[in-house]
């Protein structure tokens, strides 16, 4: 019998995460560290959701359908802000509003691929990814990581085969929190244009690069969209997880083919949630700054505190934005010692195992941690259990 779709990929690992915590009892004196979901657990600003309500009470369209490619005011500030930061020409027609990062991932995948095509990825991988590319009949071809888990265009460039249709990358990545340099991003881009192929650059995290001005010039190439699909999510920067709102930056001929995808999926994007994603991009920049300052001195906390890990066999592979991703020191695959860590030491993380095909081997060696929503005290705290780790 055919399978369906959804019985090609596996379950959603936060979720199955999530069912570690059934029947554990955490003591008032080690209360749980949720290290495992990289999004902000807090609501919005004050300031944004007072603006939120204003709008449910008083803006008759937010409660209506919209264009299926967004709010043009959103779009249009979008392509205003990205011309600014990046140094280059973004224009409305090149920005679409999605449901979120993960459907903006999506959208670009059903306009590139039919059943049976490729797209590349380095591994450790985003899993949402792959699970999309499973469930629409594409093979993912892992591209292993190279020195500091940043991948090399000349190895991507060996797994190119006549069923190619694009290379994607998560920059800040996810799950390792490297920042790809700008040489990097350049020289895949210069790859995917000789071959006729896209690349993705999802970048999500972008908001919380630790380096100053833009982390890339892609969009400085005038003719940047006839390979360039860039993904973003508003969820990071503005605390709109639940409101579901991210961008497809891409080619107007492009997004009239996601246009199709949207209609016939969500038809617009969040009416709310655009809004407030605007209001937040016109007047919550110092805002935006200050957390950025507090998820870099979080960053920070991690390299002060790991050494004491490091001394006990672990190793630091990758740190920035919202993860550290890292290398444990024990006898035993790490989809066994997360579960194990919960019951433990009160962690909840996810293993390197569902961040690999299960015929690619090192995440058997291999933990995330997401330290979005533990602060510096957090952080120690954290350290301190695994530390204290005997097994």
């Amino acid at each position: 019998m055919t399978q369906s779709r959804t019985a090609t990929t596996f379950p959603p690992p936060v979720m199955e995460a999530r069912r570690w915590l059934d029947g554990v009892i955490h003591p008032d004196n080690r209360p749980l560290l949720n290290v495992s979901q990289a999004a902000p657990v807090d609501p919005p600003p004050v300031a944004l959701r007072e603006a939120m309500a204003e709008i449910v009470l008083n803006d008759a369209e937010a409660h209506l359908y919209g264009p299926v490619l967004g709010l043009p005011a959103l779009r249009a500030e979008v392509a205003a802000q990205w011309t600014q930061s990046y140094g280059g020409t973004v224009t409305p027609d090149q920005v679409a509003i999605t449901s979120g990062c993960n459907q903006a991932f999506a959208a670009a995948i059903a306009t590139l691929c039919a059943e049976g095509d490729e797209v590349i990825i380095p591994v450790p991988y985003y899993f949402n990814h792959r699970m999309w590319l499973d469930m629409s009949g594409v093979k993912t071809v892992p591209l292993q990581a190279g020195q500091g888990m940043i991948p090399d265009a000349n190895a991507a460039a060996k797994l190119i085969t006549s069923k190619t249709r694009a290379i994607a990358l998560v920059s800040p990545n996810n799950p390792c929190g490297v920042e790809y340099p700008a040489q990097t991003l350049l020289a895949f881009r210069d790859l995917a244009r000789a071959h006729g192929i896209a690349l993705i650059v999802d970048e999500t995290y972008r908001d919380f690069d630790s380096r100053s001005g833009a982390p890339h010039d892609l969009f400085a190439d005038d003719a940047w969209d006839d390979t360039l699909i860039q993904l973003y999510s508003f969820s990071k920067a503005y605390r709109l997880t639940g409101h579901r709102v991210g961008a497809v930056i891409a080619s107007p001929a492009r997004l009239a083919e996601i246009e199709k995808f949207l209609d016939t999926v969500t038809i617009c994007p969040n009416q709310l949630g655009q809004r407030a994603a605007l209001w937040g991009m016109q007047h919550l920049g110092d805002w935006l700054a200050g957390e950025r300052r507090e998820i870099l001195d979080r960053r920070t906390a991690i390299h002060d505190h790991f050494p004491r890990l490091a001394d006990k066999g672990w190793e630091l592979l990758g740190c920035g934005a919202y993860f550290a991703y890292v290398q444990h020191p024990f006898a035993m695959s790490s989809a066994d010692l997360a579960p194990l860590l919960v019951k433990q030491a009160g962690v909840l993380l996810l293993p390197g195992t569902m961040f690999m095909p299960p015929d690619v081997p090192g995440g058997e060696s291999q933990l995330r941690i997401a330290f979005a929503n533990i602060d510096r005290n957090g952080v120690e705290t954290l350290f301190d259990r695994l530390a204290s780790l005997t097994l």
